[in-house]
């Protein structure tokens, strides 16, 4: 065995056996999928907001004079939506957790909406709804875990109250729920007004070394360098990793969002968007490029399944050419697919860190097609949309050499099973 392949059979090995179980436990663990899950609860507010912040940006100087009596209107509805995302998120949490414990769901993510607003009160007993937006996302996490434990405590212990057979459902389950609901509301009450901690500034100082380092290009590139390793093992690396990222990165769109409709400097640079449209061009691993080469390719069998490949790969659907070409356990093919994304992240990252490139003020669909994806999620910014299309290059020229030397051992193939197939007729 060559020196080489000893080599990449020991990193595969390596991956396979000590860094993938753990990072696919973590990505399986209960709490992170009710988390991750939960969060998709917010998606429709967040996108519906994005709609009419976009619409209110059109940078069209006739549309946005046209539009500037009722700026404060539509504004209105970004609050409206962007405005109660750790609302959202605390029910969806709460859901989504009691569902997997068999429990409620229902009353679930009630009990977690109303622990989370008793968080919210401020100094003089009044609810204050500034934290409602994602400022106050991490604490909707805590509450809707802790609540839908003391709920699941309670279950398991029988401490509720149980009405007759016949009673209907929604009556019957609203009992059940009532024992927790005073302990809940007790413990938070507790915690908040008599003993007056804050919870959300407390979350916020514990997680903010976490929310400066994804917001780094240091952090930003680990994260990407992990999603590619997961995925190169056959592990779905950006849904693997979406439980700890997701808060973080809905919560700097979020920021971003609030700070463009009201004129202000846009904080963050590695929101939602960043990795899905500006990193992931036609996919994890920016393999729409690479299903650009294989449509050109002389290989029939790659031709093929750049046919097939290419309308999902406009989509951000990548899964053909993954699983098909395949990148999966590919030492050839491993190298450009780890490698791309991390140069499109850091090359993106100056660009919007020195402000030739807006940086993402609206939640676009991951499926958005380059080009009009990066428009769209920068408030139309034409300068994103011309980067966008000069990242299908550079990730075409870094692919080249690497799909030559796979199209050259596939032609390789192609003729020998030919050839193979040729005896075998006149044989």
């Amino acid at each position: 065995m060559k020196k080489e392949e000893f080599n990449v059979n020991g990193f595969m090995d390596f991956m396979q056996d000590k860094m993938i179980p753990p990072l696919t436990k973590i990505g399986n663990q209960r709490h992170l999928l009710a988390v991750r899950n939960g969060l998709v609860v917010t998606l429709p507010a967040i996108i519906a907001g994005s709609l009419f912040l976009i619409i209110g940006n059109i940078p069209i100087q006739a549309w946005l004079n046209f539009l500037k009596p009722y700026e404060g209107m539509i504004n209105a509805a970004v609050i409206g939506s962007f405005g109660i995302i750790s609302l959202l998120a605390a029910m969806g949490i709460g859901y989504e957790l009691s569902k997997s414990y068999g429990l409620d769901a229902i009353s679930g993510a009630a009990l977690a909406l109303m622990a989370f607003i008793i968080t919210q009160l401020t100094n003089k007993f009044e609810l204050a709804t500034s934290g409602f937006d994602s400022s106050g996302l991490f604490t909707a996490i805590i509450a809707g875990i802790v609540t839908t434990e003391i709920y699941r405590f309670c279950i398991k212990r029988n401490w509720v109250i149980r009405l007759p057979q016949g009673v209907p459902p929604a009556v019957s389950n609203s009992f059940i729920s009532l024992v927790p609901a005073v302990l809940i509301l007790f413990l938070f009450w507790v915690i908040r007004v008599p003993l007056g901690f804050d919870v959300t500034v407390f979350i916020q100082h514990v997680f903010s070394p976490l929310l400066f380092a994804l917001n780094s290009l240091p952090g930003i590139l680990i994260y990407t360098l992990l999603v590619s390793l997961l995925w190169c093992a056959g592990v779905h690396g950006d849904m693997t990793l979406e439980g700890v990222s997701d808060p973080i990165f809905i919560q700097f769109i979020t920021a971003n969002a609030l700070a463009y409709a009201h004129h202000q400097s846009l904080p963050y640079i590695t929101a939602s968007g960043f990795s899905s449209l500006f990193v992931n061009v036609g996919g994890t691993g920016a393999t729409l490029t690479l299903v650009l080469l294989m449509l050109r390719s002389k290989s029939k069998t790659y031709r093929e399944l750049g046919k097939v490949a290419f309308p999902g790969a406009c989509f951000e659907i990548n899964e053909p050419v993954i699983f098909g070409f395949p990148i999966i356990m590919n030492p050839i093919m491993m190298i450009p697919f780890i490698f791309i994304p991390l140069v499109l992240a850091t090359l993106t990252y100056l660009l919007m860190a020195f402000g030739i490139v807006g940086r993402p003020v609206t939640l676009v669909p991951w499926t958005m097609p380059p080009i009009i994806g990066p428009l769209m999620a920068t408030g139309w910014d034409w300068k994103a949309g011309v980067w966008s299309a000069i990242e299908i290059v550079i990730a075409i020229v870094c692919y080249a050499p690497f799909f030559k030397m796979a199209e050259k051992q596939m032609l390789e193939k192609e003729k020998s099973d030919q050839d193979i197939a040729t005896q075998s007729v006149n044989a």
